[in-house]
């Protein structure tokens, strides 16, 4: 009986300990797609958001598992057949995202980007900014993410309100924003796209935003609506540090570039250090509860 096929977008000798019982290719499908492909089993998608990590799913007819080394699926989830576990890289990205968004808001509150731009003159510029210190900082989107992004806001002596889709303790339901948003002096979105949340940030959600609020992307750009922020930013009523967008990369002739109070990086939340290593033991992880027949972790939809 032949093992089962495990296409990765690295070495298998990164896992440090892979299970014996299975066959390993490297492959980028969106770059080349092997005669194999209808003998993948395990299929751990590129690091990389886009469609094109899905288009190869319709000709992977052994497929039992995808696994995205991306926190959200929303790229892929519509190209998996039935019957196939979805499995997302909840884990890998939670340090470097959480790290991404604190330094976010201390570039915004702190004046960081002008200071740069005044080094760059030479010029000495020294202003009064605000600090996270007392903040209420709201949280949109509370799983791992979340949950790291807290751990590190803690110290600076602010205090957090969480929202999820469902209440829990301590966690707020969405359909409390409306409330919850005149009194946040932060406000940082770390939700899935979904139907729910698409479009979430609205002309009436950046209404209810306490003048001179700080809204804080490093969930999805299509989570923001894009004409309605950029007309917000113009009348100064909120500023924004923005690490996702609707198009990506964001677009030269983007209204985003020019407008006032802005912090743009661009998609960098998982690009660190720290991503890799956390993905390789995932990974490695995964591959041998599959090998063994156990059930997996991060199971988006599927069998498992």
């Amino acid at each position: 009986m032949t093992s089962p096929l495990v296409w990765l977008p690295f070495d298998p000798e990164l896992l440090g300990d892979p299970p014996s019982g299975l066959r390993y290719e490297v492959v980028d499908p969106t770059e080349h797609v092997p005669d194999s492909v209808g003998d993948v089993a395990f299929y751990v998608t590129p690091y990389r958001l886009g469609s094109a990590v899905g288009d190869v799913l319709p000709r992977m007819t052994g497929l039992e598992v995808v696994q995205t080394l991306t926190a959200g699926v929303d790229s892929v989830r519509a190209h998996v057949p039935d019957g196939v576990a979805l499995c997302n890289g909840r884990g890998i990205h939670d340090t470097s995202t959480a790290e991404l968004a604190l330094t976010l808001v201390l570039s915004s509150l702190r004046g960081i980007p002008d200071f740069v731009r005044a080094q760059g003159r030479a010029s000495w510029e020294p202003a009064w900014r605000p600090a996270l210190a007392d903040k209420r900082v709201l949280l949109v989107g509370y799983g791992a993410i979340g949950e790291a992004i807290e751990a590190r806001l803690r110290p600076f002596e602010v205090e957090v309100v969480r929202v999820a889709r469902s209440a829990r303790e301590g966690v707020h339901p969405i359909g409390d924003l409306p409330s919850l948003l005149p009194d946040a002096d932060v406000v940082i979105l770390i939700v899935p796209l979904t139907d729910e949340t698409r479009g979430l940030v609205d002309a009436d959600f950046l209404a209810r935003m306490k003048d001179d609020a700080l809204l804080v992307n490093v969930a999805r750009g299509a989570v923001v609506d894009t004409d309605a922020l950029v007309a917000a930013l113009h009348a100064g009523t909120v500023f924004a540090a923005l690490d996702v967008f609707d198009t990506e990369p964001l677009p030269p002739d983007s209204p985003l570039w020019q407008a006032p109070g802005v912090l743009i990086s661009p998609h960098v939340g998982g690009a660190s250090s720290a991503m890799w290593p956390r993905a390789h033991r995932l990974v490695r992880d995964q591959l041998h509860r599959f090998a063994a027949g156990e059930p997996l972790a991060n199971v988006m939809s599927g069998e498992y």
